[in-house]
């Protein structure tokens, strides 16, 4: 009896087209260079995507207030481009030449131009594996960088912009930016896939972290839908801590709740502390006032109440 031929699925007439259009661009350049186009990618996507929210604070800002985190905070057009000369400084003498130098890691792991490409799913499947892997490791880095030695030496740059804005994504001492890296290239060393969903990944992640720095929490921004994220509100929080045992340090909330860091509660925390500290401030001036009024207070109590203060 013959063996009957297996049906295989037939692609559709999109994935073939393109397939085509990346065959017929890639097919004649050096693996080396489609790696290098991350560099574009990266001056692209910071030297537009930040420039959204300028605009609106510029034309629309009426309309857009009452959306701003921090709404009596505004940084001057002045600050917010000496910020991008800042980004683009650091673009060009550290993160342009680590592009350069790194392709070989990208081989070892496996990363991939030739055909076939990926499925959407595949596509968004390893997406959401290197969003999960980078926020989690990034979690540990950003908690080591809040330690004394950490922040006084290396992270402290990335708080002197307190107000949070777009163009301050990246606004980070050089030893920063390269340990930040990590998290950023363990998913695909991890999950390697194609060199498109590299590109998309390296991309989005950048897109995300100009959304969480921007200031504005928007009802349209597309993460509002993600579960367990943080959002801008959660990174204006974390900004305005420019203290060494800042709590709340990751992108995504839900990595904060699994480690007992809810913003919530913290929060809370936080109110209830300032509460008595405040109730305590006021008592000790009351005694004060008290104890410097002879009129009021005999000699031996202004003795006494003294050392309570003391």
């Amino acid at each position: 009896m013959a063996r009957q031929p297996e049906l295989v699925a037939e692609p559709s007439r999109q994935s073939e087209l393109i397939a085509e259009l990346w065959f017929n661009y890639s097919a004649t350049k050096l693996d080396y260079f489609l790696y290098c186009h991350n560099i574009f990618f990266l001056f692209l996507i910071f030297s537009i995507f930040p420039y959204y929210y300028l605009f609106l604070e510029i034309f629309f800002y009426n309309s857009i207030k009452p959306y701003k985190i921090q709404p009596k905070v505004k940084l001057s057009l002045f600050d917010t481009l000496r910020c991008y000369k800042s980004v683009m400084r650091m673009f060009f003498f550290i993160v342009g030449p680590l592009q350069l130098v790194s392709y070989p890691s990208v081989k070892m792991i496996g990363i991939r131009t030739s055909l076939s490409l990926p499925s959407l799913w595949e596509i968004i499947v390893q997406l959401g594996v290197y969003f999960i892997i980078e926020d989690y490791t990034n979690y540990w880095i950003h908690r080591f960088l809040h330690c004394k030695w950490g922040y006084e030496k290396i992270h402290k740059v990335h708080h002197e912009y307190t107000a949070p804005v777009g163009f301050a994504a990246p606004y980070e001492h050089w030893v920063e930016i390269l340990i930040l890296g990590i998290p950023s290239f363990l998913g695909p060393a991890i999950t390697p896939g194609h060199m498109i969903t590299f590109w998309l990944w390296i991309g989005l992640r950048q897109i995300e972290a100009i959304e969480t720095h921007s200031g504005y929490d928007f009802p349209w921004t597309p993460t509002k839908y993600i579960p367990f994220y943080g959002g801008a509100d959660y990174v204006a929080e974390m900004l305005g801590n420019h203290s060494v045992d800042a709590e709340l340090l990751g992108n995504h909330s839900g990595v904060d709740e699994l480690l007992g860091n809810n913003s919530e509660k913290l929060r809370m925390k936080k109110l209830e502390e300032l509460g008595q500290k405040s109730k305590d401030v006021i008592q000790r001036k009351k005694l004060l006032h008290m104890a410097c009024d002879p009129r009021t207070t005999p000699a031996i109590e202004v003795r006494l109440v003294k050392d309570l203060i003391n």
